[in-house]
């Protein structure tokens, strides 16, 4: 009987060993530098590339600029200072409306005017009208912002993370703000991959190349310092983390990345959170999201997986760079 009690105390810990702390109970972890700047632009030059897994030589005809990393917390903490000054945008209610205005419900937060898309009647087309929308929900436990008086602020330890639960309205209307603009899947998809091909005419399907490893990328169960302190959920990573450092964290030892950017050096194109696209689709006007996210399996890491949401949406896996 003793040897029973004991193992199903073992059983009972080890399953509680294994649990993922939930996003919102997670105490901020500490301040990581990864030494890449989340200021920086890459050029991505005009010329053809391999779209997709059939690998479909595709041609954009400009060069155009992407940000190296994901916007991060700290930046859009320092744009909502920026814009509420302006009078840009504001803390508000919306009403969120889909099926032809059958469903509504109210979110609460940070909202700015959207000029709305062209609506053409299809069936089950989202109609997005020219009105406020949502940009993030204010307040959130799992934000990583606070806001005392007039002035919005990073968690400490989050301030070079991802911004996430930001709606496309949020990441468009914070682009649009400095003159950027969110990147079209084609533009994400060419950034992400490059032109190579090998003597199969196959693009490669990760940023980095042809091959996986666990270190490349930010995904669930990667085994990364973050699901060692915060359970197999893990968390988001510091922007430019897989860049070949080794980290060490006080009480959870060293993890060594390897350096995994896109052939244009933009880090966490695959991994880390999901990235907002530009393009409104037609007749749908759902947005697509892509690359992936410290939440999903390493499949959703390749070059053609993408998520289609409607553009108020937003996860604590959902983020976005700006164009231009």
């Amino acid at each position: 009987m003793k040897k029973l009690i004991f193992s199903l105390i073992l059983l009972v810990f080890l399953i509680t060993a294994c649990q993922a702390t939930p996003l919102t109970q997670q105490v901020p972890p500490p301040y990581i530098d990864t030494g890449i700047d989340p200021e920086s632009w890459a050029t991505i030059p005009a010329g053809k590339f391999p779209l997709g897994q059939q690998s479909v030589m595709t041609d954009i005809d400009y060069d155009y600029e992407m940000m190296v990393t994901h916007v991060t917390v700290e930046q859009y903490a320092n744009f909502l200072n920026e814009a509420f000054a302006s009078g840009d945008i504001q803390m508000g209610e919306v009403d969120i409306a889909v099926d032809d205005r059958d469903l509504i419900w109210t979110e609460k937060g940070v909202t700015g005017y959207y000029e709305g898309d062209d609506y053409d009647g299809y069936k089950h087309e989202e109609e997005v009208l020219a009105e406020d929308k949502i940009l993030i929900p204010f307040p959130n436990s799992t934000l990583r912002l606070t806001r005392e008086g007039d002035t919005f602020t990073a968690i400490p330890g989050y301030e070079n993370h991802p911004m996430t639960m930001v709606t496309w309205f949020g990441a468009n209307t914070y682009c649009e703000y400095y003159d950027y603009r969110l990147p079209l899947e084609l533009e994400w998809e060419k950034a992400f991959r490059g032109t190579e091909v090998n003597d199969k005419s196959d693009g490669i399907p990760f940023p980095w190349g042809y091959e996986f490893q666990q270190n490349n990328a930010n995904y669930y169960a990667s085994f990364d310092i973050y699901e060692e302190m915060y359970g197999k959920l893990g968390s988001t990573t510091p922007v430019g983390f897989y860049n070949g450092q080794t980290y060490s964290i006080d009480g959870y030892g060293d993890y060594e990345t390897i350096d995994s950017p896109s052939p244009y050096g933009l880090y966490d194109m695959a991994g880390n959170v999901w990235q907002w696209a530009g393009d409104n689709h037609s007749n749908q006007h759902y947005r697509h999201l892509r690359g992936g996210s410290f939440m999903t399996y390493e499949i959703d890491l390749r070059n053609w997986k993408e998520n289609g949401v409607a553009p108020y949406h937003y996860d604590p896996d959902v983020g976005f760079r700006c164009a231009r």
